[in-house]
């Protein structure tokens, strides 16, 4: 069905109707190759749409990517106290996207961005226990004894969490190494675990989410999950896939 440009690319989420109408009007907008003006009207599923040098897909695309949050980036689209947000790290993206789950501001490492509704409601229901393994390097004294505390439940806002599954990777003197798996994901649930065990957290790092993995993909970085990752994803919620 033809619209006009505007009220496609508003309702794309990318600006809204009024930036749209400037940019038509100052050429930076082409349909199937042709410059733009504010009467063409075109059609998102059939029509390619191009905007300020990037394609426009269409609304009912789903779209998922995977970013390596670096630390110090809070997980939302628009921060009121002007820290960095992962909206800015996935511009690239002319979609919009959101993201599935948190990640604090000081953790990095996998987060999932989307719009896929229910696919993102589905990873976020605490029903389906999509394990998720961080990275963390922790400091302290009688480390020993802390890092077998990890593992046991805390109680988050009244209710206890599940036992976390926790692999000492490298001990050496004050200093650890430790994969943790998660099946809840609660609020600041490995950093107050840690803050229990009186340790001091050095890093964490998201390295996993059910069937995907970081990888080599760099702080900063994002790609889109490939279309057999997201058939593999689908299924690790369908079937509650534990590690």
């Amino acid at each position: 069905m033809q619209e006009r440009l505007q009220k496609i690319i508003s309702a794309s989420g990318l600006m809204s109707r009024r930036a749209a109408e400037q940019l038509i009007a100052a050429g930076k907008v082409q349909v199937n190759g042709v410059p733009a003006e504010l009467g063409t009207k075109a059609d998102i599923e059939q029509d390619n749409i191009v905007v300020n040098g990037h394609p426009l897909l269409s609304r009912e695309k789903k779209i998922t990517v995977m970013l390596n949050k670096p630390a110090g980036v809070v997980t939302t689209l628009r921060d009121e106290k002007g820290r960095p947000a992962v909206s800015s790290l996935v511009q690239g993206v002319h979609a919009r996207i959101y993201p599935i789950g948190r990640l604090d501001q000081y953790s990095e490492g996998l987060l999932l961005l989307t719009n896929d509704g229910e696919l993102a409601n589905a990873l976020m229901h605490p029903a389906f226990e999509i394990p998720k393994t961080y990275l963390l390097s922790i400091h302290g004294e009688n480390l020993e004894k802390a890092v077998s505390s990890l593992s046991r439940p805390i109680t988050i806002d009244g209710r206890a969490t599940s036992p976390a599954h926790v692999k000492v990777l490298s001990l050496s003197g004050q200093e650890a190494v430790c994969s943790v798996t998660i099946h809840e994901g609660r609020n600041r649930q490995i950093r107050r675990l840690c803050e229990r065990a009186g340790v001091k957290v050095m890093k964490l790092q998201r390295i996993q989410e059910g069937p995907l993995s970081l990888g080599d993909l760099q702080p900063g970085q994002w790609r889109y999950l490939t279309e057999e990752e997201i058939r593999t994803l689908r299924a690790s919620v369908q079937t509650g896939e534990k590690p």
